[in-house]
């Protein structure tokens, strides 16, 4: 409890957490134990022939005894034990190893508590029965030391269970260690030498001393104690497997329907991490693995933000070395005209927001006709169809794509542009030095595109595209454009058969006619 803090409040805050609910559980194994051995002494005690009656009288005071004894000094043990636990709370915030460990320590050192205090106060009862009838000595020691293994298991079964949020925030919030409480194999082998090895020795030793001693049992007394002691096997062994299969089930079942969701489509998520074991690692490496997952998603779309998912893809999938391959691409330019003076007559707010609307027309076209927006260069715009993945009908793809953006960038204010559409044989690939390139395709149709987009600026329709990229289109694209002459473009030695949309034939005519009557 840190200083200053009102004692009232600090108890009211313990009554709400899951302290009462352990505590509670804890005194009432040592109950059940203390109710056990009663039972037992009273009615399942073999007594040997002509034993005095009187044995079982002192059945009843001691085990209360060492109930209401024990009691007291559990609840002690458990202030002391758990004083760093309680510390933590109190202040709030990640715990410190020592308060981590004592508290995914505390069922485990609370059930050692127990059977010390069970092995003291059986001790305590055994010499009392010997004294009045020696001849119990094994068979009530043998009681004694089930009694005290039964609320072993229970309190540490039981206390991690109800402690298991308290256990979740402790290694939620500081560091994980998988040796920080028992193992799966440690857990089945306490349940099994708590539920079935304990009480069977007890069954055996009891034949053992009926047969080997001189002390004989009476029959009927020798049956009602081996019956009583088979019911608390198949119960204790029951309650013990249901709670140890419960803590492997659990977190199995927890990662199941994690991983359905993840399966489902969801991202962000998570499983609470309360076992300090192996099972516990489990959980702490799922919990990592989605980390890692959401890193290298969030990674791989950032990465396709910069160069394009179907680049990212290819990246992912093949590696990214330096060099590249002849391709068939289809190559589209776009260019703002004047832009120059534009942002000279404009302030830049304006002007960025003219070229993000324009960039955002760009690729929300290319990206509709499966092209790829190769880079953005001033206010010019490079989409390839093709590359980096393969598409037969790239030239179709790539003049239907100029189309449509020639009529959407005309509904945008103050924007005037440019297209040039080429198709041929280029060369993609990575490009660049060791630690940085980037993907690209270089190529006679490139140079043919941004030569023709520079042409289509001085055109009225703003749209050519050559006849090589015509001539391999499909037919159906082929009828929505319209030829012309062979022009003679700078830097290219073939000439080149112009293009246009069959819209722009009117748009030239009416141009044409407009000039002649001024």
């Amino acid at each position: 409890m840190t200083a200053g803090r009102d004692p009232l409040e600090a108890v009211k805050q313990t009554m709400r957490t899951r302290w009462p609910l352990y505590l509670t559980s804890m005194l009432a194994a040592n109950a059940f134990g203390a109710v056990l051995v009663w039972a037992f002494i009273q009615y399942g005690l073999p007594a040997p022939e002509g034993a005095p009656s009187g044995i079982r009288r002192t059945g009843l005071l001691i085990p209360a005894l060492v109930f209401l004894t024990g009691g007291v000094l559990s609840v002690v043990a458990s202030a002391l034990m758990l004083r760093p636990v309680m510390r933590w709370q109190m202040r709030g915030g990640p715990p410190s190893r020592q308060e981590q460990m004592a508290t995914l320590h505390a069922p485990l050192r609370q059930a050692i508590v127990h059977l010390a205090l069970w092995l003291i106060g059986g001790a305590v009862l055994a010499a009392q029965i010997i004294a009045d009838t020696p001849a119990l000595a094994g068979a009530i020691t043998i009681t004694e030391c089930m009694a005290a293994t039964i609320v072993f298991g229970f309190t540490y079964m039981l206390g991690e269970r109800i402690l298991r949020p308290v256990a979740a925030q402790a290694l939620a919030e500081g560091i994980f260690d998988h040796t920080l409480t028992p193992g799966v194999g440690t857990r089945m082998a306490m349940t099994w030498g708590m539920g079935t090895f304990a009480p069977t020795i007890a069954i055996v030793l009891l034949c053992v001393t009926q047969i080997s001693s001189d002390v004989k049992f009476s029959a009927q007394s020798l049956a009602i104690s081996i019956l009583l002691l088979c019911g608390v096997v198949i119960m204790q062994a029951l309650a013990l497997s249901m709670l140890a299969g419960a803590s492997i089930s659990d977190p199995v079942r927890q990662l199941s329907q994690a991983i359905d969701q993840v399966q489902a489509g969801a991202r962000d998520v998570q499983v609470e991490v309360f076992d300090g074991s192996e099972i516990g690692l489990l959980q702490v490496g799922f919990n990592r693995m989605m980390e890692e997952a959401a890193k290298r998603r969030q990674l791989q779309e950032l990465f396709g933000q910069h160069v394009g998912e179907d680049v990212a893809q290819r990246a992912l999938d093949y590696g990214t070395e330096l060099g590249g391959e002849t391709r068939f691409v289809a190559v589209l330019f776009v260019d703002m005209v004047g832009s120059t003076a534009t942002a000279a007559e404009r302030p830049p707010t304006e002007v960025v927001s003219l070229l993000n609307e324009f960039f955002r027309i760009v690729v929300d076209v290319i990206d509709r006709h499966h092209g790829f927006v190769n880079k953005f260069v001033g206010d010019e715009a490079l989409a390839i169809f093709g590359a980096p993945l393969d598409r037969p009908d790239a030239p179709t793809a790539a003049l239907a794509a100029a189309r449509e953006l020639r009529e959407t960038l005309r509904e945008v204010p103050g924007l005037d542009i440019g297209i040039g559409v080429s198709a041929g044989l280029a060369v993609a690939g990575n490009i660049g030095a060791a630690n940085r390139f980037e993907y690209t395709v270089i190529g006679d149709p490139v140079n043919e595109a941004a030569r023709l987009t520079e042409l289509a600026k001085e055109r009225p329709g703003r749209t050519l595209a050559s006849g090589s990229a015509l001539y391999f289109a499909e037919e159906s694209e082929q009828e929505q454009w319209e030829t012309g002459d062979e022009v003679q473009l700078r830097g290219r030695r073939k000439k080149t058969l112009l293009a246009w949309p069959r819209a722009d034939a009117t748009a030239d005519i009416d141009v044409a006619t407009a000039r002649s009557l001024g």
